[in-house]
């Protein structure tokens, strides 16, 4: 049980995401988990009170200007399409509040920069919400991680109207990109990248082939538009192959050595060790709203770091270039409008 005063949040942005936020901050405040919803922001205000009264009948607000006057909270959530990730969490900062920005940080490396130093003028806790960071999958891995040298992602979900201001890139894929940043360890040498609008204005299915100066090569595949619902990264690095399921939440690592024990006997008298590592079965969103809160309680540099969160938004933006060169030189625009 958490002795301090519980933290007052807020959540700016009732719609999808910022629900879930709330719906988090309000399970954890009956856990005791040191954290009460004290608001809900959206400007449209029914919106935001239908919300607040869903989850313990927190207070709600209008607009930022709002919220700060009120002084009920320390610290936030923004769940604001991307495009106000800026303007709003630079409003929140400037008023002494710590932050949860959710992917990607910004539209533009520049507001990206701009959230940055902010924060260290501010001296305000910043987190960017790169929710599969969290999935307990991705945190068995990191232990196995050895030098990991080829990579097959994919994440396909069927179509929603649902963040449609960005790309497949920025609303899909950049999870990985995030993921895979983090295991590499290791500077972008080359990009190579094709996507196509399908059933909206925007790149609706991309697939990229990333090269590391490490000499590790990643392939990844995004959609949403896809008739059924994948999440999973696999990876070689030496004598080992290593399966991660984000939506099962499980790992299986397959190991090559002649002392094995316990393993199958190959054609090549090798002998191949299958393990499924513990994995404890947390909601990752709950673990990063965890992590911030430890982080606001205790002044500690977040999980996730703004500067992780441009990183993974600059390479993101390279990828969204060269989809869009590849447009121009196979004419795939002209025919997109046919």
């Amino acid at each position: 049980m958490i002795s301090s005063p519980p933290i007052p949040v807020a959540v700016v942005g009732a719609g999808a995401f910022g629900r879930n936020h709330a719906r988090v901050y309000r399970q954890l405040e009956e856990a005791g988990g040191g954290v009460r919803l004290a608001a809900i922001v959206d400007p449209l205000p029914a919106r935001a009170a239908a919300v607040a009264a869903e989850f313990g009948g927190a207070a709600s607000f209008g607009s930022i200007e709002e919220l700060v006057a009120s002084g009920v909270t320390r610290a936030a959530s923004v769940a604001v399409p991307t495009i106000h990730h800026l303007a709003v969490g630079r409003a929140l900062m400037q008023a002494g509040l710590d932050v949860l920005i959710e992917k990607p940080l910004a539209a533009t490396l520049g507001e990206a920069d701009e959230l940055i130093a902010i924060a260290k003028r501010t001296g305000t806790i910043a987190q960017v919400g790169h929710l599969e960071r969290f999935n307990p999958a991705v945190q068995a891995t990191l232990p196995l991680l050895s030098t990991p040298m080829f990579f097959e992602v994919h994440r396909l979900s069927v179509f929603t109207p649902r963040s449609l201001d960005v790309d497949v890139v920025l609303d899909l894929m950049i999870h990985d990109l995030d993921v895979v940043l983090c295991f590499v360890r290791s500077p972008v040498k080359e990009v190579r990248a094709v996507g196509l609008p399908i059933l909206s204005p925007r790149v609706d299915i991309a697939n990229v082939r990333l090269e590391f100066e490490s000499g590790c090569v990643a392939n990844f595949t995004a959609s949403r538009v896809s008739t059924e619902r994948i999440r999973k990264l696999r990876f070689f690095q030496p004598r080992q192959y290593i399966s991660l399921d984000y939506g099962r939440q499980d790992v299986i690592v397959f190991s090559v050595g002649e002392n094995s024990p316990g393993a199958l006997a190959s054609p090549a008298s090798s002998r191949i060790q299958m393990v499924k590592p513990a994995v404890s079965a947390l909601e990752p969103l709950r673990a990063e709203i965890q992590s911030f809160l430890d982080a606001v309680r205790s002044r500690s540099e977040p999980a996730v770091t703004l500067g992780e969160g441009r990183r993974a938004l600059a390479l993101a933006l390279n990828i969204q270039e060269k989809i869009t060169e590849h447009s121009h030189r196979t004419n795939l625009a002209a025919l997109n409008t046919l």
